[in-house]
């Protein structure tokens, strides 16, 4: 492990316990708009919250893939210089957008709202990575494991919906509200798929690892799920522009498959955990109790995907907390579960001492108990906002969320749980990073 990966595993557990801080306070600058609108403004703080837990997705992500793909491709050209040129200048990059946040300095569209000069770099950086793994995988020989096909895919879509989210910059599309708006809520929707791909994949890897069975990404089963996911990737975006004039097809098609949106992870788990003996289970228990999380959270986001999928409910759903809930369970539920789980088998955390793992184990149900909650509320909230602006036809904004304020007031303190929970994980996380520095040191 390089000083430069030692740096951006740090790097990325800053920015996932950045994301959890600026989340809090920016619901407090949503509940309390007088005390907050003079110093951090919710319009200021959500830019640092949205961006901090896009960026700890895709940094966790990345830092996983680069890690594995030594070990999948350790015969074939090594690429160091350029990895270590994406793993400096990426954070680079993301420092500097976060400075543009500071001094107020935005531009962008939704996930990307710093000024849109930065994503030029950001593409660059992107295209350093991508060949950081190209080039050993077309070197390596024999048919290639499913993990490394997922990655695969994943980072070449990423690029691709990257591109596509930057086309508001050309004028053509632009200077049609509509069409700017479809195209940003499809890339936006495509874009989740893309780092789901990178993520399952590094899920993927760490079970075969775990279990010693390499049948698990070789299996006609796992191929045809995978096609599944990649369906996901190419067309359940459809979901996100049902509110949008377009073709009746676009939305059947999107709702078909969406109602398949979980099932390839799923599936891969369930396979897992009949093929891990106790033995196995047992070396690996961190990193194996981060996957069942995932598990448990795949199943309790399943009925809110299956339900804004639908049309008639998506026109009640639709920009309300229930939104919110589902992409705040995928992301740390299911996403940040997994990456968590990533990052203790490559720190070796299971063979840390005691007072470490027990830390880990608190702030683990800490985190598990905060996120329900923090869930629960979201979908009452969203449900009260929907109702009472879909079907009472309710205007004011204020006498629309009256109701569901306290709700709100739970949510934010579910949010300080969540901190509690994963900063005690990521903060011990980054103690195994730093006492590895010091005994190879």
């Amino acid at each position: 492990m390089t000083e430069y990966f030692r740096l951006y595993i740090v790097f990325a557990l800053l920015l996932l316990i950045c994301t959890l801080c600026f989340g809090i306070v920016a619901s407090w600058a949503f509940l309390y708009p007088e005390t907050y609108n003079n110093t951090l403004p919710f319009y200021q703080l959500r830019p640092f919250h949205v961006s901090s837990a896009l960026f700890w997705i895709i940094t966790g992500a990345t830092a996983s893939i680069s890690f594995y793909k030594n070990e999948v491709f350790q015969k074939q050209i090594k690429t160091k210089g350029l990895e270590n040129i994406f793993l400096a200048t990426w954070i680079i990059v993301i420092l500097t957008i976060f400075g543009c946040y500071a001094f107020k300095q935005f531009g962008g569209r939704e996930y990307w709202e710093f000024p849109p000069i930065l994503c030029v770099p950001l593409l660059c950086i992107w295209i350093i990575f991508a060949l950081s793994y190209f080039i050993p995988m077309w070197r390596s020989t024999g048919s290639k494991p499913l993990y490394v096909w997922m990655w695969s895919t994943g980072i070449l879509f990423f690029l691709i919906t990257f591109i596509e989210q930057n086309l508001w910059q050309i004028p053509w599309f632009r200077y049609s509200f509509l069409r700017e708006m479809t195209v940003q809520w499809k890339a936006n929707g495509a874009t989740v798929g893309a780092w789901n791909q990178m993520i399952y994949g590094t899920a993927l890897y760490m079970m075969v690892k775990i279990s010693g069975d390499e049948s698990i990404a070789k299996s006609k089963q796992a191929f045809f799920f995978y096609f599944l996911g990649l369906s996901n990737l190419m067309f359940n975006w459809g979901h996100h522009i049902y509110n949008v004039p377009g073709a009746a097809w676009i939305r059947n098609v999107s709702y078909v498959i969406s109602m398949t949106e979980v099932l390839f992870l799923l599936n891969i788990i369930r396979g897992f955990k009949k093929k891990l003996v106790e033995r196995e289970k047992l070396r690996h228990l961190i990193p194996y109790r981060f996957l069942i999380a995932a598990e448990f959270w795949v199943f309790a986001n399943l009925f809110v995907v299956l339900l804004i999928s639908i049309p008639a409910v998506n026109r009640y759903t639709h920009g309300t907390h229930i939104t919110v809930a589902h992409s705040m369970i995928a992301t740390i539920g299911i996403n940040t579960m997994i990456l968590l789980g990533s990052f203790a088998y490559i720190l070796n955390v299971d063979e840390q001492n005691e007072k470490i793992k027990k830390r880990i184990q608190i702030g683990y149900w800490i985190g598990q108990w905060s996120l329900g909650l923090l869930g629960t509320s979201l979908l009452i909230a969203g449900t009260i906002k929907g109702y009472r602006e879909t079907y009472l036809k309710m205007t004011s904004f204020q006498e629309i969320m009256h109701p569901a304020m306290p709700f709100l007031k739970l949510f934010s303190f579910s949010g300080i749980g969540l901190l509690v929970g994963l900063g005690l994980i990521a903060f011990s996380f980054i103690y195994c990073t730093c006492s590895q520095k010091r005994n190879m040191d």
